[in-house]
This record gives C-alpha cells, sequence and structure tokens, in this order.
C-alpha cells in the first residue's frame, strides 16, 4: 500500500473507521449505501469514492468480509499454512508483503541492559490505518503502535529500551512509515529488532508466517510454536506485540470465527483484515496467470 499512490492519511481512515463500526454493528440489516454515507457526513458519490479508493472494493462488498461466517471460511485453511513455505518471485502484492520483513532479537547482552549503546529514534507519523507511533534503531524497528495515546506509546518504549539512548525525531518516524506501509519489491526488506523471552519471539515468528489475507487461530499459533494446549500463554504473547501491521498480531481470531479484541481496537483489527482480503480478490486473476 503506497501512501502517496493512495492519497490516504489518518484523517480519511477515521472516517473510513466510522463507516465500518457502522457496517459492522448493523450487518444483518444490510445498510444502503444513502444511509452510511449520511452517517459519516457525506454525499453517496464522495463516500463510495473515498471507501472505494481505501479498500479497493465497494462498502457492500467489504460488509462481506466484516462477517463471522467470512472468517470462518478463511480460518478453515488455517491447518496447513504454518507448514507451508512460499516461493519467491510470486507477482502478487500481498505475497510479496510477507516476504520483505525479516526479524532478529537482540543479544542477551543487549536483551539484559535493555539496549544498552543502541539509539532509539522515534516519533509520530501517518499510515493508512490511523497515526502511528514508530522507534527504530540502525538495526531494525523496535515498536509500531497505533496511537491512542502518544504518552502512553513513548512511556512503554523507555520501559523496555531503558539503557538505549532515545531520540525524538518525526521526521524519520515518517520516513520508516512511508517505507513500511509502501508497496513491495520482493528484494527490499523492512528489519525488525525485537526484544521479548524466548516464547514471545517464537510466537512473534509464528506470526510472520501467516499469509496475507488469510487468519490463524490461538490454538493453531499454538500449536506452530509446538506448545498445543498453550492457547492462553500465546494470547499473552500476541498481545505482547510491538510491532504492530508488521507482525501480523491482527491476523489470529477465536476459533470461533470471532475476531476478538486486538490492543489497538477491534475496529483497525478488521479494517485491516477486510482490507487485506479486498486485496486478495482484485490480485487473484493476476495471480492465477502463467
Amino acid at each position: 500500500m503506497n501512501i502517496a499512490r493512495t492519497g490516504m492519511n489518518s484523517s480519511q481512515y477515521a472516517r473510513v473507521a466510522q463507516a465500518i463500526d457502522y457496517l459492522r454493528e448493523r450487518s444483518t440489516q444490510q445498510p444502503h449505501l444513502d444511509e452510511v454515507a449520511e452517517h459519516v457526513g457525506l454525499s453517496p458519490f464522495h463516500f463510495q469514492r473515498l471507501f472505494t479508493e481505501w479498500a479497493g472494493v465497494s462498502p457492500k462488498r467489504f460488509l462481506q468480509y466484516l462477517t463471522v461466517e467470512h472468517a470462518k471460511t478463511v480460518l478453515d485453511g488455517d491447518a496447513s499454512l504454518l507448514e507451508t513455505t512460499f516461493e519467491t518471485g510470486l507477482s502478487s502484492p500481498s505475497r510479496l508483503h510477507d516476504l520483505f520483513v525479516a526479524a532478529d532479537a537482540v543479544t542477551p547482552g543487549e536483551y539484559k541492559s535493555r539496549g544498552a549503546g543502541l539509539e532509539v529514534r522515534f516519533g509520530i507519523g501517518e499510515s493508512p490505518f490511523g497515526v502511528c507511533f514508530v522507534g527504530a534503531t540502525a538495526r531494525g524497528i523496535v515498536t509500531l503502535q497505533f496511537l491512542g495515546d502518544a504518552s502512553a506509546a513513548e512511556t512503554e518504549l523507555r520501559s523496555t529500551w531503558s539503557g538505549a539512548t532515545l531520540v525524538r525525531d518525526d521526521a524519520h518516524a515518517a520516513d520508516v512509515l512511508a517505507d513500511v506501509f509502501e508497496d513491495r519489491r520482493a528484494e527490499s526488506r523492512v528489519r525488525l529488532l525485537l526484544r521479548g523471552t524466548n516464547f514471545q519471539l517464537r510466537v512473534w515468528r509464528a506470526l510472520l508466517e501467516i499469509p496475507f489475507g488469510e487468519v490463524a487461530s490461538y490454538g493453531s499459533i499454538a500449536s506452530a510454536v509446538r506448545a498445543p494446549g498453550a492457547a492462553r500463554a500465546v494470547g499473552s504473547a500476541v498481545g505482547a506485540n510491538p510491532v504492530g501491521y508488521l507482525i501480523p498480531c491482527h491476523r489470529v481470531i477465536r476459533a470461533t470465527g470471532d475476531h476478538g479484541g486486538y490492543r489497538w481496537g477491534v475496529t483497525r483489527k478488521q479494517s485491516m483484515l477486510a482490507w487485506e482480503q479486498a486485496q486478495r480478490e482484485m490480485e487473484a486473476p493476476a495471480a492465477s496467470v502463467g
């Protein structure tokens, strides 16, 4: 997703999120386009254009992706998705997206010292899913959070990386976020530098294996990290994910098909899941050629 190409900003996402909330709450009533447009304060024409520009599909089609029934259908494939090794060179941008994130853990010494000797540059910037707080070292991104409270995000960063030198740099944050949310080439990589327990790191790496537009249950993640029956512990590790979107904890849902909770809001989680489903649908014909 290229921010410049789509022209989306956080204020536009807020309006789209408002529409998604309205659609989700009234999914059984199948609200008409005019009704949703009126709710968000736009004409039907402008609302349709804004929503389709962001999602790639109509509001009506998007509504399908918000339903539990659809989630169950997607979830049916999760038994094998974590065991699949994807080939490189695929033409689909969504598949390439899953190849461009590389994660490394801090050294034991850096873990113990909470990042002593590292410089973390952090700041706030725009994304297609709202305003973000992001921090990064020369070795990779250490945090990416969708903001509710900037001071809380900074406090968490300072606590987790208390031994590091922290520098406020919004211009650098904007560059990092532009790099994250642009369409990627297979040879391009966004690097992450993760500080967590061994179990958390195993869970976060398993999350990186969930393909774009797919979902997995907490139980399947537990099996993938060889801890069957530890779904509750997996849930705690998922909730502690420090790097939103790139480590796709939004792709983990309940076995019932219910989307469940999300650290940065259920509406944002549903937005991401449904947006990814829409992109897969648009890319499917091209991906099947040749």
